[in-house]
């Protein structure tokens, strides 16, 4: 009887806090107290060992302080989970779903908040959403041109960026257009994911701006095909040219990144490409790459995004799944996450908000000669919206797959 009405007393408080506005005060030890003992399934891309390693130190974590347990379900694409969420609206499962957490951004978020499928508000709410920078228009607020809302919650940053060897590349292209000309001059030495995967997408929304005559017309959703088209006409020239001068002569290409940084690392490339800035400080610490390896920003600046955790408006365990969220916003654990021995990502925390004792986490962290700091990533790109992406590759699709 008394465990019936804990449980009708968070059902209580969870739904308050879907319907009610961000001004709700959380009853977060409510929350707390319901969490112990859950299961939370969080959906994940696998695809990086490090961030694996990085969920399943998570899992310990958070069974230690709080008594509940994490399941890491591997994705190879977030569409995987969206689907599934899908699904089960369609059954009529409204409740008891089988996500509790998912990490997602850009088109799948636009997807589940589009169809009603996310909890939410709640991301402003969590206690230590007071580390971030919520204010109108930042990072944290926005996700491929689209308001958050409350219906996500930031966990790492993301830029893209190029990865080469520095005593085997001299004089590394810094923007796409010199990337070309080194393309032409280099054949075969050249490559990118598959954009099928969200890195060879991202290599060409990268071109994309870098190309157009304004970036900021792609933060609108696309019209139509030919507005698309239209628009998108500078990135296809420059891709004609660059295509016979690639890997294979662009008849094949990497699957998705991990694959291309194993090229990378085989001598059969000279670059790789990531959206993680410490990829090379990190990789170095752990030997998979050569200690002359490092990372290169274009010089008109990359991509960049934050990546979020959302909850799934039938999660079973949405109260295990906020504390998660909160969890990852600790300032110890985002120093632990931006060590380059443990991941390497940055901070998606605001330094002027961080009190002296959280700013020490940081401050002791080690450095590399690979590891860029603020000032070398440069400028930050804006995502397009997510509709472009969509776009984008089918077009690629239709015109270069033999």
């Amino acid at each position: 009887m008394i465990n019936s009405m804990k449980h009708q007393l968070a059902h209580l408080i969870c739904v308050l806090i879907m319907l009610s506005p961000p001004s709700f005060a959380m009853d977060w030890n409510a929350v707390l107290e319901e969490s112990k003992g859950q299961t939370v399934y969080w959906n994940a891309w696998g695809g990086d060992a490090r961030t694996n390693e990085f969920i399943n130190w998570v899992g310990q974590q958070a069974e230690i302080r709080f008594g509940l347990a994490i399941k890491h379900v591997k994705l190879t694409d977030t569409s995987e989970a969206v689907a599934r969420v899908v699904a089960e609206k369609v059954a009529g499962k409204d409740a008891d779903g089988s996500i509790d957490l998912i990490w997602i951004n850009g088109p799948n978020f636009l997807s589940m908040k589009k169809q009603g499928l996310l909890f939410g508000p709640f991301s402003e709410q969590l206690p230590n959403a007071k580390f971030l920078d919520l204010s109108e228009g930042s990072p944290n607020t926005i996700d491929f041109s689209e308001p958050v809302e409350g219906l996500e919650s930031p966990w790492r940053l993301a830029k893209f960026v190029l990865i080469f060897d520095k005593k085997k590349v001299l004089n590394p292209p810094m923007s796409m257009l010199e990337l070309g000309h080194w393309a032409s001059k280099n054949p075969g030495r050249f490559s990118h994911p598959n954009p099928s995967n969200f890195m060879g997408a991202t290599f060409l929304k990268q071109a994309l701006l870098e190309l157009a005559p304004n970036e900021l017309a792609f933060q609108l959703p696309v019209e139509n095909k030919n507005e698309f088209l239209k628009k998108t006409k500078p990135l296809w020239d420059w891709y004609d040219k660059l295509l016979p001068n690639l890997w294979r002569q662009g008849a094949s290409f990497p699957d998705n990144e991990s694959i291309q940084k194993q090229l990378f690392v085989d001598g059969a490339l000279d670059f790789a490409m990531s959206f993680d800035p410490a990829v090379a400080a990190a990789g170095i610490e752990e030997g998979f790459f050569s200690k002359t390896t490092r990372v290169l920003v274009l010089k008109d600046g990359t991509i960049g995004n934050v990546s979020f955790v959302a909850i799934p408006y039938n999660a079973r365990n949405k109260a295990g799944a906020m504390v998660i969220a909160n969890f990852l916003l600790e300032p110890e654990v985002q120093a632990h996450m931006q060590n380059i021995e443990v991941l390497g990502s940055f901070t998606v925390l605001d330094p002027g908000k961080l009190d002296i004792k959280s700013k020490i986490f940081f401050d002791k962290l080690p450095t590399s000669p690979a590891l860029p700091n603020k000032a070398e990533l440069g400028s930050t790109l804006l995502e397009p919206h997510a509709s472009w992406m969509t776009f984008i590759k089918k077009e690629w699709a239709e015109r270069y797959t033999r």
